[in-house]
């Protein structure tokens, strides 16, 4: 009968991701998780292996808790068009009442983490896929419930969502204020409306 661990995982994790989070992957040392998941080094390296192999257990932990959630929340409370509404209403909420500023875990990765390790920004642009996945799903059954015009193109439009919601994380690091992080978000909404 294998030993049971001596600390609770899912807060160890949890204490993981937002270290990461609040310093980025290259300035987390392993003393930094070791102290934040309140576990020893040895612990750490004998739960988890090594730091890139925590850091991609907590982008599946982030995905889980933050991005799947939510898809998954609005999905089930809200109309296609409205869910794709929300969603970015919810980001833009999120992002400016945010007092660190920290973004999305995911698209800070695809920024600094991605470029230089093929293998983890495999990972990223998979979670990356699911958001444009839901953009796409939604819109498609918006198109289907007559919530949206027949003509837009799902493929595109969704990929333009992606891009959007990905900007909006990222100036919202710089500080950016609720209105422009709107205005942002408009003109791809309106692509929902038949605007152009």
């Amino acid at each position: 009968m294998g030993r049971l661990k001596a600390f609770d995982e899912t807060r160890a994790l949890d204490a993981a991701v937002d270290c990461f989070w609040a310093r980025g992957y290259e300035a987390t040392s392993i003393r930094d998780l070791a102290d934040a998941m309140r576990i020893g080094g040895t612990s750490l390296y004998n739960a988890y292996g090594d730091k890139r192999a925590l850091f991609a257990r907590s982008l599946q932990r982030y995905a889980d808790r933050s991005m799947r959630e939510r898809i998954a929340r609005l999905e089930a409370s809200h109309r296609p068009k409205e869910a794709i509404r929300a969603f970015l209403a919810e980001i833009i909420d999120r992002s400016v009442k945010d007092p660190d500023r920290k973004g999305c875990l995911l698209v800070n990765s695809a920024l600094d983490v991605a470029p230089h390790d093929a293998e983890i920004g495999k990972v990223v642009g998979g979670y990356l896929d699911e958001l444009r996945a839901f953009f796409r799903r939604n819109i498609e059954a918006a198109r289907a419930a007559g919530q949206v015009p027949r003509t837009i193109d799902a493929e595109d439009v969704s990929a333009h969502l992606l891009g959007v919601l990905a900007g909006i994380r990222v100036l919202a690091r710089t500080g950016a204020k609720r209105k422009l992080l709107e205005a942002v978000a408009r003109p791809a909404l309106d692509l929902l409306e038949g605007k152009k």
